[in-house]
């Protein structure tokens, strides 16, 4: 089986070190991109990297391997990727995996899923520079010092447009096709509620529940990884 796994906003493909052996070692191809302007692609940071940018990442990266048969992991915003993804390239897609991720809907940006005031106070953070600056360590469920010290020093601006773009879908049919998985790692931030109430019973969902914080492929890899291998 092959693996993709997408990050989340202000991270990079290292944040998945600690999950990718675990799913190789499995016997399985697995494949961590940083999206444009972030990570080790930080220095081609500007403020017109947009969702349709990172989606344009992975889908070029499902064409240029030729995968197919694939496992999407969206970890965050990650899910805003893989979805766009999915409406894009689903002939390539076996499973979509939400890792405490956002789940939108056609015509939706990542900020229409934030309180107003929240997402006002983004919009006036992101004026003048077109970035967002990382969230505290603490709201992403990062907390032992060692965690700590891999962490902090690699989380990056994000490019604001990348949360203020709607999403466009358009091949509802064969998107809503691919298995889809759900994983609630108890963020503390709440901000997943909205999309465990309508996944959690819904037959179309698998649904799993990880007590992990935010950043479960950094607190409990071996966690994430046991419920990857049963999708």
């Amino acid at each position: 089986m092959t693996y993709v796994l997408v990050h989340g906003a202000w991270h990079g493909g290292w944040c998945w070190r600690r999950l990718v052996p675990l799913l190789r070692q499995a016997g399985h191809e697995v494949f961590a991109p940083t999206l444009t302007g972030l990570g080790e692609r930080a220095h081609l940071l500007n403020r017109e990297i947009d969702l349709d940018t990172h989606v344009q990442d992975v889908v070029a990266l499902l064409e240029m391997e030729d995968l197919h048969e694939v496992v999407l992991v969206g970890h965050s915003y990650g899910g805003m990727v893989i979805t766009g993804v999915a409406d894009r390239a689903p002939s390539r897609l076996r499973r979509l995996v939400y890792l405490d991720a956002f789940v939108p809907e056609n015509g939706k940006a990542l900020v229409d899923y934030l309180p107003p005031e929240r997402a006002a106070h983004q919009q006036e953070l992101a004026r003048e520079s077109g970035t967002l600056d990382p969230m505290p360590l603490a709201a992403l469920g990062v907390s032992r010092p060692e965690d700590i010290a891999w962490v902090a020093p690699r989380l990056a601006k994000q490019p604001y447009k990348t949360m203020a773009q709607p999403l466009a879908l358009r091949n509802d049919a064969a998107r809503s096709a691919i298995a889809r998985t759900f994983v609630n790692c108890h963020s503390a931030t709440g901000t997943f509620n909205q999309f465990i109430a309508k996944v959690r019973h819904d037959p179309a969902w698998h649904y799993h529940e990880l007590k992990a914080g935010h950043d479960a492929m950094v607190t409990d890899p071996q966690g994430v990884a046991d419920i990857l291998l049963d999708s």
